[in-house]
């Protein structure tokens, strides 16, 4: 494989030469590494360009200008490369990641994926986690020699971030880190920080977008209040967007810096010299002390006055509505659905998982728009 554009990683780094490769075998790229071809695989791919209309928290109609999983994921990767590139990992292996870790998520944020669970509680589930490794190892059709993307198994480990223990047992050697409980590379482990860098400061930002927040709420939060009075030290009289985003900036700078510099220390205390140490390690990217319990109060802040908030509440139980009826009418009904996803025989179990790849397939507008099709006696 190629290594010409890894010579400056750490040695715990990880490597296309160190990799398990991919399921289908290829000759490797000419200009580019392997990791780079993954990105550039995904960014292509079918279901990272609907992620353009798939709900962060406010549906896509809701305004021009909040967050979508397309925007997040983009935001993620940013923060993932910065941290890579301070701690001398791979940075387009973390890039890949990013970009492709929301790319199984369902319509309408976590209330499409818990309504989508409960349809398929008799049917083994939907973790959006596995859809996203469904996504690039199987549901993806561009290529002739094979279905999906056929990714690098480090890119896929990456994206199976979570996953219970039964699912793990189906899943071979991409699920055995969950049965033996070791960690996955330092590459996965910055994305997963990173995508909650991401989520919780910039829904601080959506949220005040929206009005659901107010600044006088969020002088609640520690770390939202010191850089709050450290804005307005250094520029008396700031108001508005611009206060909001030196404020926003400033958090995710500093929640970065932490998430660096305590993680080098983890990286030199465990004495790791090799991937195969970091798997067999502690996780080691993580945050100091005093910022994890910043960074949880956050946390909490939001669950309870943003994403609890009744109006947000409101969406929430039309999501869950609108997926729970999908579900219920496409298996009742299948000859409903597209000629792809009908089964010509009585296999209940694979026609419930067709039908859920179908709706978790969706962006808000078209399941919205599949709704009042099949339940509008209007529509046609």
């Amino acid at each position: 494989m190629q290594t010409k554009y890894e010579h400056h990683l750490a040695p715990y780094a990880s490597r296309s030469s160190d990799s398990l490769g991919r399921q289908h075998a290829e000759s490797a790229p000419a200009t580019r590494s392997e990791f780079q071809r993954d990105r550039d695989r995904i960014i292509h791919s079918t279901a990272f360009r609907r992620l353009e209309y798939k709900t962060q928290v406010f549906v896509n109609h809701e305004g021009d200008l909040f967050r979508t999983r397309l925007t997040h994921s983009i935001e993620v990767a940013q923060i993932a490369r910065s941290l890579s590139r301070n701690l001398q990992l791979n940075e387009d292996l973390v890039e890949a990641i990013s970009l492709a870790h929301d790319l199984g998520h369902t319509p309408f944020g976590h209330a499409g994926q818990d309504a989508l669970n409960a349809c398929m509680k008799d049917y083994g589930g939907f973790e959006h986690n596995l859809q996203s490794l469904r996504v690039v190892d199987t549901l993806e059709q561009r290529y002739g020699a094979f279905d999906g993307l056929n990714l690098m198994f480090e890119t896929r480990e990456g994206v199976l971030k979570h996953c219970s223990l039964p699912h793990a047992k189906e899943l071979g050697a991409i699920g055995q880190r969950f049965i033996d409980r070791k960690q996955p590379s330092l590459e996965a482990q910055i994305a997963n920080l990173a995508d909650e860098i991401a989520y919780n400061n910039h829904d601080i930002d959506d949220g005040l977008r929206s009005g659901l927040l107010t600044t006088e709420q969020l002088e609640q939060v520690g770390l939202f209040l010191r850089y709050q009075s450290e804005v307005h030290k250094q520029f008396p009289g700031i108001s508005g967007r611009r206060a909001i985003n030196e404020i926003v900036r400033r958090m995710i700078n500093a929640l970065v810096v932490d998430l660096i510099e305590n993680s080098r220390k983890n990286i030199q205390e465990a004495r790791v010299t090799s991937i195969e140490d970091v798997r067999n390690a502690q996780p080691l990217i993580a945050f100091s002390g005093a910022m994890k319990q910043e960074a949880q109060e956050l946390k909490r802040f939001l669950r309870t006055n943003l994403y609890q908030h009744y109006q947000v509440n409101r969406m929430t139980s039309k999501a869950r509505r609108i997926v729970t009826d999908l579900f219920g009418i496409f298996m009742s009904e299948p000859q409903l659905l597209p000629n792809d996803y009908q089964l010509q025989n009585e296999d209940m179990l694979h026609q419930a998982r067709k039908v859920a790849d179908y709706i978790a397939g969706m962006t808000d507008r078209y399941a919205m728009r599949e709704y009042r099709r099949l339940f509008a006696v209007d529509e046609i």
